[in-house]
């Protein structure tokens, strides 16, 4: 006999759980869901050889990823299940402790490999910003959205203070590629609702001075930029073993497990993941992965695209674009396309924080591109309709 009534997930169903499985877009939960599955393959095989150079158990790194795995899936699965007035309500308070923790953390947090961004927990450490990111973005929104509906609510100008207060947080850290990400999702919502060019330009231009302050006042920032610039000015070893572990994939790779470079790639389960990757299934799986992640991302656009609502379309718009741009500066950085920086993999390397944060938005975002539905007054069946549509 089954425990769930048979009528539960019909599309006559009043339930939650109902209402939720014919609303949700249930692709784009199943593609999320596929790369946290190639996420723990990567993990299975790359983690080992970390742990092991380091003193620990063979599965260490492993155990711990499937720990936060399991309620992180579960947090996602939940915030999905929330309407679009408790997505920025839960996002406000967030918000607030990320900005406190961020604050305590310069004080009192971690410092590892010459940043202090973590706050250390009883078999956890905990890194704030990664929080801030998604619940800044879907703030900002908000307001900003709420400005083209109220003319005398100056959003724009909450969200900019907003918006100077998490990223003098961020310098502070210093933490200058997650600096990037969240301006570029900043510019994004800035273009998104339809502000002024020269404004844009203003904030575009106000960016990039900060990178060449943050050049000439960041030493480990001036290390990295001048490495990536001039390999012969510093060491490279991490980038030269990440681009060998791609030359020695191939196009098909050397099997699940088989890969050699990965032996000596530090941190391949985390920051480069994306080069045992490369390794073990090569370059025909790579383009794959690839193309899964830019799938994720027009699939979540398209689902906007009918929608009049604008704090929807700013929210969702800027949450894609963290996961899209988040994925290009880590694949970017393995590649030597762009400068090293220590940026997990979406959904697939390990990180507690990270992959936290990110089922966090990704539960966000099929929150909010969930079809909105009513009943019918001609028939007992539902209707359908997209979020914040008025029409069918």
């Amino acid at each position: 006999m089954s425990i769930l009534p048979k009528n539960l997930f019909s599309r006559t169903s009043k339930s939650i759980l109902g209402r939720w499985w014919w609303t949700i877009d249930r692709g784009f939960l199943g593609l999320l869901l596929l790369l946290i599955v190639i996420g723990v393959t990567l993990v299975v095989s790359a983690s080992p050889p970390v742990a092991m150079r380091i003193g620990l158990g063979q599965y260490h790194f492993l155990i711990r990823h499937l720990i936060v795995l399991v309620p992180s899936i579960a947090i996602m699965i939940g915030i999905s299940l929330l309407d679009i007035r408790q997505i920025w309500r839960i996002s406000s308070i967030g918000l607030l402790g990320s900005i406190i923790c961020m604050i305590y953390v310069l004080g009192f947090g971690m410092e590892i490999k010459g940043a202090q961004r973590w706050i250390h927990l009883p078999g956890f450490s905990l890194q704030p910003s990664e929080f801030a990111k998604p619940f800044f973005i879907v703030v900002a929104s908000w307001l900003i959205a709420r400005q083209k509906d109220t003319e005398k609510f100056h959003g724009m100008r909450y969200a900019s203070i907003l918006f100077a207060v998490v990223v003098g947080l961020l310098v502070l850290q210093p933490d200058i590629g997650m600096t990037f990400v969240l301006t570029c999702c900043f510019l994004v919502l800035v273009f998104l609702a339809g502000i002024p060019f020269r404004i844009i330009f203003l904030l575009a231009g106000g960016g990039i001075g900060a990178l060449f302050a943050a050049y000439f006042s960041l030493p480990h920032f001036r290390s990295r930029l001048d490495r990536f610039l001039n390999p012969e000015s510093g060491d490279t070893y991490q980038i030269e073993k990440s681009l060998d572990a791609f030359k020695n994939g191939g196009i098909f790779g050397t099997g699940p497990g088989q890969g050699t470079v990965k032996l000596s790639i530090p941190d391949s389960h985390a920051d480069f993941i994306f080069s045992v990757a490369g390794e073990e299934f090569g370059l025909f799986f790579i383009v794959i992965l690839i193309a899964l992640y830019g799938y994720i991302i027009v699939r979540g656009f398209n689902r906007i695209m009918d929608s009049n609502n604008l704090f929807v379309v700013l929210a969702v718009g800027g949450l894609l674009t963290m996961f899209g741009l988040q994925a290009l500066v880590h694949m970017g950085s393995a590649l030597h396309l762009l400068p090293t920086k220590g940026m997990t993999l979406p959904l697939v390397s390990y990180g507690g924080s990270s992959l936290l944060s990110m089922c966090m938005a990704m539960g966000m975002v099929l929150a909010l591109t969930r079809r909105q539905v009513r009943s019918g007054i001609a028939q007992q069946g539902l209707s359908i309709r997209p979020v914040g549509s008025e029409t069918l």
